[in-house]
């Protein structure tokens, strides 16, 4: 859980470092950078704003959340974060990738760092809760994890996968 350079299979190399617990500013960075239509995708339904309380939960890290922040070459803002919330040997994820930078392999990337920091913390099953209508998600998931298993979860997908050691 150190910073390090990843090269993107098909894009930039990108900075990655893990989010300091409290650092709502760099959670904002990225919020605000997104489209209302990849808020909606990533949080599942309407998100116009991150509210005090959001902004502290998802800047939240301690032994159960983790958090990794991808940065390119030159730009001191945020592109990517990927997060995850552990619960015993399971752990959830969720990612977003600011829309000017999207499609680029940064956010398959950053989360495949965030896997094998969960492999490494003993994490044995990542779980994603995606909208239904969000094809790119279920891609970058299938890049990054073997064997998923999706079912759906009211409106929603529910993906599972063993992390592999």
């Amino acid at each position: 859980m150190h910073t390090r350079v990843v090269k993107a299979k098909h894009g930039p190399a990108i900075l990655v470092r893990p989010l300091r617990h409290g650092d709502v500013r760099t959670v904002a960075a990225v919020f605000e950078r997104l489209s209302d239509e990849s808020r909606r995708l990533r949080f599942n339904g309407a998100k116009p704003c991150l509210s005090a309380a959001d902004l502290r939960q998802l800047a939240r890290v301690d032994g159960d959340h983790h958090a990794l922040v991808a940065y390119l070459d030159h730009d001191p803002r945020p592109v990517a974060i990927a997060r995850l919330v552990r619960d015993g040997c399971s752990a959830e994820i969720a990612f977003e990738v600011v829309d000017e930078h999207q499609q680029r392999g940064i956010g398959s990337a950053l989360t495949a760092e965030l896997i094998a920091d969960a492999g490494a913390a003993g994490i044995t099953e990542i779980t994603a809760l995606v909208a239904s209508d969000n094809p790119a998600a279920l891609r970058l998931l299938r890049r990054v994890l073997d064997a998923l298993d999706i079912r759906f979860d009211g409106p929603d997908l529910l993906v599972s996968a063993p992390v592999s050691s």
